[in-house]
Parts: C-alpha cells; sequence; structure tokens
C-alpha cells in the first residue's frame, strides 16, 4: 500500500486483472475518519470508477461500512469523500466485480 501513501503524485498502485480488487490502510487503532481523499493515476484512470471506500474494524472487505463511491475521477484528479466521522482501523478502497484492476495513486485519509 506504500506508494499510494508516499507522497508522490507520480507513482501509483497497480492491482493485476482480477476479481474484486482492493487496496487497505491499517490505522493501527481505531479513528473517527472525517474524510479521504483520492487522487487518481495520470493515465487509466476510468479503472477507479465505480469503485467502493468502506471503513470499519474488519479484515473482511464486505463487513465494514461504505464510506462513498466513486462513480467517475478523470485521470489524475483529486476528490475528497466526506465519511461523517465514521470509526474504523481500516480504510479499504475496492472495486467489486470481475476482471477489474484497482490503481491508486495517493489515498488521504483524515480524522481524529
Amino acid at each position: 500500500p506504500e506508494l499510494a501513501l508516499d507522497g508522490l503524485l507520480t507513482t501509483f498502485t497497480h492491482t493485476n486483472s482480477e476479481t474484486d480488487p482492493w487496496w487497505r490502510v491499517d490505522l493501527l487503532k481505531v479513528y473517527r475518519v472525517n474524510r479521504v481523499t483520492i487522487t487518481n493515476r495520470p493515465t487509466y484512470g476510468s479503472r477507479i470508477n465505480g469503485a467502493v471506500i468502506r471503513i470499519g474494524n474488519f479484515l473482511d472487505i464486505y463487513s465494514n461500512t461504505v464510506c462513498a463511491v466513486i462513480s467517475t475521477l478523470e485521470d489524475g484528479a483529486t476528490d475528497t469523500f466526506s465519511c461523517g466521522g465514521m470509526e474504523g482501523r481500516y480504510v479499504i478502497v475496492h472495486i467489486p466485480g470481475d476482471q477489474k484492476i484497482l490503481s491508486l495513486s495517493e489515498v488521504a485519509v483524515y480524522g481524529y
């Protein structure tokens, strides 16, 4: 997950083409998450469309609560998604479906 947390917009995570690809960051303790900011990769940006941001305390993706769905995000664009103080140790971004590729340039989590 480190490439999505390195502060560089020129690097990005990238999964293989697979079913339900995901990315997760462990915050190491439970926080109230106010918002998540995601920067899309500069090319092939449409791959992120339909991704789901989840917050929670479970390693199982679907046991965590949905914060937001990324309907569209242009190549290289940054958007902020409000999570309204949802509590969780894990922030997960995943794309439901078959033969999907998840690629993220940067993810920032804000809360307390």
